[in-house]
């Protein structure tokens, strides 16, 4: 039987892991070290090629701040690309309002994104989208966009970089 103490411990405990788990911004590169992609770089290299708010997110697994991009508001035509490959990822005609704060698309270019399972939270299971040319950390997808895929690509603007469409 469990009494009133041991019933406090374990919720204290569990309290403990959950907001560890919450605040967790990943531990290391955003991919299996066994994987291999077309653009590597050493850790100490990516320091030097990135921001420190680039490196976090792309090489750390970090989230920028909803609502902090300046991509957020880009409504210009061309490209989003890997901010850390130059890769494009998204074109200009697939971004829509997701209202979440971070870019949003409901289709990536063919081949630009991988996926993997991400556990990183308390007793929630998402699906991490990674840059197939570097490995580099973009964000998450979700079942929840508009037609016609029905996605929502929900990425740090901090992994990307746009590029207009020259006329």
């Amino acid at each position: 039987m469990i009494n009133r103490r041991t019933m406090l411990l374990s919720g204290a405990a569990a309290a403990v892991l959950g907001g560890f788990a919450l605040s967790r911004r990943g531990s290391g590169p955003a991919m299996a070290a066994n994987e291999e992609f077309e653009v590597t770089h050493t850790e100490a290299e990516w320091r030097e090629l990135l921001t420190p708010e680039q490196y976090a997110v792309l090489r750390e697994e970090a989230t920028e701040r909803a609502f902090t991009s300046p991509l957020l508001h880009e409504k210009r035509t061309g490209s989003f690309n890997c901010a850390g490959c130059d890769l494009p990822l998204f074109a200009s005609e697939t971004k829509f309002d997701s209202g979440t704060g971070w870019p949003s698309f409901y289709d990536c270019l063919p081949g630009a994104v991988g996926f993997k399972t991400d556990r990183t939270l308390l007793f929630m299971v998402r699906t991490e989208e990674h840059c197939s040319r570097c490995g580099g950390h973009l964000g998450h997808v979700f079942d929840d966009g508009p037609p016609p895929t029905g996605k929502r690509h929900c990425i740090n603007g901090v992994a990307l970089t746009f590029e207009p469409k020259v006329s």
